[in-house]
């Protein structure tokens, strides 16, 4: 079976009934996780986006408080599984702003962390990744969010190391 293009797709949507489009889109919620979960930010959430924002950061916190940190590996296993889950809610919003604020709110939650990450090589260079990503996106925001942002991430890193 091919898979029709989004334009083709939009043409077909734009002729069908306001009840099939809402079977449709009732259907496509409950064929996968994902789709559910876009569904829910663009129906409830998207209206609010600093609620949204600040109902990830309560979800990081948790994650961070129930991880295993007897060991770099689990320690790894979590992060990681975390920066997919941010990737995910960023996806949905698609606002740089947000993005932004989620990428530093996580690099400071790593750099706060107990053992610290910077004994681990990985665990190291995913940070360190993540704070180029949010230096290279801070570019396309409004000065006066630039700078905001800047001034948070000299709080805990210094920040002339990345720009070079």
């Amino acid at each position: 079976m091919k898979t029709e293009s989004i334009a083709n797709i939009k043409k077909e949507l734009k002729h069908l009934p306001n009840e099939e489009l809402i079977n449709i889109c009732l259907r496509l919620g409950k064929f996968k996780k994902d789709n559910k979960a876009l569904l829910t930010y663009l129906l409830f959430l998207a209206d609010d986006e600093e609620n949204y924002v600040q109902e990830i950061k309560n979800s990081i916190d948790e994650q961070f408080e129930m991880m295993n940190t007897n060991s770099y590996f689990y320690m790894k296993k979590t992060i990681r599984k975390i920066l997919k889950q941010i990737k995910q809610y960023v996806k949905f919003s698609k606002i740089k702003a947000t993005e932004i604020e989620l990428l530093v709110y996580f690099c400071e939650k790593l750099n706060n962390l107990k053992p610290s990450i910077f004994e681990n090589r990985m665990l190291t260079n995913l940070f360190d990744r993540q704070i180029l990503l949010v230096l290279k996106k801070l570019d396309q925001l409004h000065e006066d969010l630039q700078y905001d942002f800047t001034i948070r991430l000299d709080e805990f890193i210094d920040i002339d190391l990345y720009r070079n």
